[in-house]
């Protein structure tokens, strides 16, 4: 196989030979051989990990050297002092109730495309928005009724 670019056009080129893969300059044609675009390619990957490492290097002996205080490391909470540790789990109704918000508000947003062609849809498009309402609504009473909506 062979890839053959002359004035701005390429075009594939299939000989019967042994492959090999064209890269085409402005003024004429010039082959290049697979193993020296497997050079080209590994050339530009060190030279890209060479630029990173340089940056990351480079950023390292520039940044300002400042001892941390203790109560640098602490883990922030809106600026005011930590009264508890901070791993202590919360309770699984604060994330019950979050995934609950986030499942209707989800949700509801499918109510404003369907709004929105609610006359192209007919019968068909309101009983199936209704069967939809009505599933949300279940599932909202279950919640209710299991006490996810209690926030404290």
């Amino acid at each position: 196989m062979k890839v053959a670019c002359n004035a701005s056009i390429l075009r594939l080129v299939l000989p019967e030979e042994r492959p090999v893969l064209a890269l085409a300059l402005l003024q004429g044609t010039q082959e290049i051989g697979y193993g020296t675009l497997y050079v080209y390619v590994g050339l530009f990957i060190l030279l890209v990990v060479g630029f990173v490492a340089s940056t990351l290097v480079l950023a390292r002996l520039i940044a300002p050297r400042r001892k941390s205080s203790r109560m640098k490391g602490q883990n922030y909470e809106t600026g005011e002092t930590p009264v508890t540790d901070p791993w202590r789990p919360f309770p699984v109704r604060y994330y019950v109730f979050a995934l609950l918000f986030l499942i209707f508000d989800v949700e509801a947003a499918f109510l404003y495309p369907w709004a929105v062609i609610y006359r192209d849809l007919g019968l068909y498009g309101f009983v199936e928005m209704v069967i939809f309402v009505l599933i949300l609504g279940v599932g909202l009473a279950y919640a209710w009724k299991k006490g996810a909506l209690r926030w404290v």
